[in-house]
């Protein structure tokens, strides 16, 4: 698919079929977040597959925003190995990750694999229910699957605000 229609048509999916995504397009998916720049090329992004009853049943303890989802991709990154900028406020880690998330969210759409971008949730409370490693930090959550019959964007999906209201050339 041309990269305009994927950006243009990628939707946030609230409803699931519950089929499940063939493994080797997880893997193509993935592949797209492993080629995602980071700063220094430090790579310090991790992301978790999690497919298994009791996994989603624990980020359903997490978030209401599954919707279904037969697989759900966690990105995380590992707060030691970002980089520091200057001045010691904070580290590339948020940025990076994010990076690889939106790979994987636009390498999803591409592949004809419904998405939701999630961020209705405790970091630190679904960082201890799955028992991640202490220097990781959870970034976000990405369900993957095919929508239900009939469901379609929300309305809102396609209101945009204007460049010239998001935008200034200095």
């Amino acid at each position: 698919m041309d990269f305009k229609e994927v950006v243009k048509n990628r939707y946030s999916c609230k409803k699931y079929d519950g089929k499940q995504v063939d493994k080797k397009i997880i893997e193509e998916i993935l592949e797209a977040g492993r080629l995602a720049p980071t700063a220094k090329n430090l790579q310090e992004a991790h992301v978790y597959v999690l497919q298994s009853a009791e996994k989603l049943a624990l980020i359903d303890q997490a978030t209401p925003c599954r919707y279904g989802a037969p697989t759900v991709l966690l990105v995380a990154f590992d707060k030691d190995a970002a980089f520091p900028y200057p001045g010691g406020k904070r580290t590339s880690g948020i940025e990076d990750a994010t990076i690889v998330a939106t790979h994987l969210c636009l390498a999803a759409a591409n592949a004809g694999v419904d998405n939701c971008w999630l961020n209705n949730f405790d970091p630190d409370k679904l960082h201890d229910l799955l028992g991640l490693p202490e220097n990781e930090e959870v970034l976000m959550l990405l369900d993957l699957g095919y929508a239900a019959p009939g469901f379609e964007p929300l309305p809102n999906h396609f209101r945009r605000k204007s460049l010239a209201e998001t935008v200034d050339w200095l």
